[in-house]
């Protein structure tokens, strides 16, 4: 393998980037807008104005735009400023070197979680479309077939994924608003109707509602805002990595939501109706409607809403395949283990297929919401440290750090399970986790758990900024 061929494919998973290969925000921007734009995101817009309603619903959307777009702009910076992924940052703030495991424990469980069930959505979606039977025959070409193809792309690094990115995006944007077109004139629906409806769901009200919309769109501001470093390490500015960050959040919590709510909500009677003629109860259909939306979206749109389901994992997959390998990389590196980075590629693709066929789904999704608290606290913790505890001042060529940040390591167990303890008095952990990790860490940092010098521990060589 050639040198040049074998750094595209490294892809500076461990390594500063260098400042000839930095990009603007709307480079960036592709990759950040696409791993959002998902059929489980679309899912989550219907859920929460089922739950909470139109203007309920949107009032938590802006609100959580706002918050991630933050997180995530503070989390990227620090990246852009060091050159370094998210689990690679972590070593020098926040974690430790060996405490960063925890870092590219819980973000690649996440990460390849969320590989495992989108590759599970679109193996429904072909199934139902193609109308085949589930067996293993069908799960090793479907599953081979995606996984190879996620594969191929994300190996040949980031210029690669941007551009499969920006061209899925644009596609997949166009083919969404068609289908929003489409259904809502055949709906019979006035787009007053459909902007206006309150809740579905019985019980509750609108504070209720509120807190319930927030918690549903806030569980995936940590897990972005680590991903905003991954690709924040490529910008240019801090400016552009706002730019990036706050263009991700507006496609997850503002355009996914709003598209998701109209057309599951415009579709439901029609999918439910589908389901009875095929002989469920009318509440085994209802449920169906609202949980199956590959199918929704095939039923509703035919070819059109296939190419959808396609689009919208497809890029997806790429970009979780792309961060699953850097989350992967720091892991194994902190365990003196350096097979590279298209290993890490593979390894995460079948460890998705593991974790499918061990069918351990339902047990990733039950903890989305744990993972998701996780996450922000470790987001949080780095900022805390980067901008707070070192002001910004900490010389990486020369640091020689601690194996373990247990100030860090702590934060983050307690400032986690304390928020999920508390959800019955305040019912939102992400305020808790957050709270906690600002507080919480600067104090344990500067005067109880000092930072220890003297661990030799570098990966880098390329001059700072």
């Amino acid at each position: 393998m050639s040198t040049n061929l074998r750094n595209v494919i490294e892809d500076h998973a461990l390594q500063r980037v260098p400042l000839e290969e930095r990009k603007s925000w709307l480079n960036l921007s592709w990759n950040t807008m696409g791993i959002v734009s998902t059929l489980v995101q679309l899912l989550v817009g219907g859920v929460v104005t089922f739950t909470a309603g139109i203007y309920v619903g949107l009032a938590a959307a802006i609100l959580v735009t706002i918050i991630g777009a933050l997180l995530g702009w503070l989390v990227g910076h620090i990246s852009y400023k060091e050159g370094l992924s998210s689990t690679v940052i972590a070593r020098y703030h926040g974690l430790g070197s060996m405490g960063s495991i925890i870092a590219s424990g819980i973000y690649g469980f996440m990460i390849i979680g969320m590989l495992a069930l989108e590759n599970a959505l679109l193996y429904e979606g072909i199934l139902f479309y193609f109308k085949l039977q589930s067996n293993l025959t069908n799960a090793i070409v479907i599953y081979g077939i995606l996984s190879l193809a996620w594969i191929l792309i994300a190996t040949f690094g980031i210029k690669l994924v941007t551009r499969v990115s920006s061209v899925t995006v644009v596609l997949f944007l166009i083919v969404l608003v068609y289908m929003v077109a489409t259904s809502t004139s055949h709906s019979g629906m006035t787009w007053a109707q459909i902007l206006s409806h309150g809740a579905i769901f019985p019980g509750g009200n609108s504070g209720s509602h509120f807190i319930t919309a927030v918690n549903l769109l806030i569980g995936s501001a940590g897990a972005l805002a680590l991903v905003d470093a991954d690709y924040g390490r490529y910008a240019k500015s801090s400016g552009d990595v706002f730019l990036m960050a706050l263009l991700g959040n507006i496609m997850m919590d503002i355009i996914m939501f709003l598209t998701g709510s109209i057309l599951i909500f415009v579709g439901f009677k029609t999918v439910q109706q589908y389901y009875i003629h095929g002989g469920m109860s009318p509440a085994d259909a209802a449920n169906a409607a609202l949980n199956n939306v590959g199918a929704t979206f095939i039923i509703l749109g035919g070819f059109a809403g296939t190419l959808l389901m396609l689009l919208a994992q497809a890029k997806a997959q790429v970009l979780n395949t792309y961060s699953s390998s850097l989350a992967l990389s720091n892991l194994f590196d902190t365990l003196k283990l350096r097979p590279g980075r298209f290993f890490m590629v593979i390894l995460a693709n079948i460890i998705g297929l593991l974790m499918i066929a061990g069918n351990i789904l339902g047990l990733i999704n039950s903890w989305l919401t744990v993972l998701g608290v996780i996450t922000t606290c470790l987001a949080v913790v780095m900022v805390a440290d980067y901008f707070i505890v070192q002001k910004r001042a900490k010389d990486l060529e020369a640091y020689k750090g601690e194996a373990v940040n247990w100030a860090g390591v702590i934060t983050v167990i307690f400032g986690s399970v304390v928020a999920m303890l508390l959800q019955k008095t305040i019912p939102i952990p992400f305020v808790t986790s957050t709270v906690i990790s600002l507080i919480f860490y600067p104090v344990l940092r500067n005067y109880v758990l000092k930072p220890q010098t003297g661990y030799a521990d570098s990966i880098l060589t390329d001059k700072k900024m």
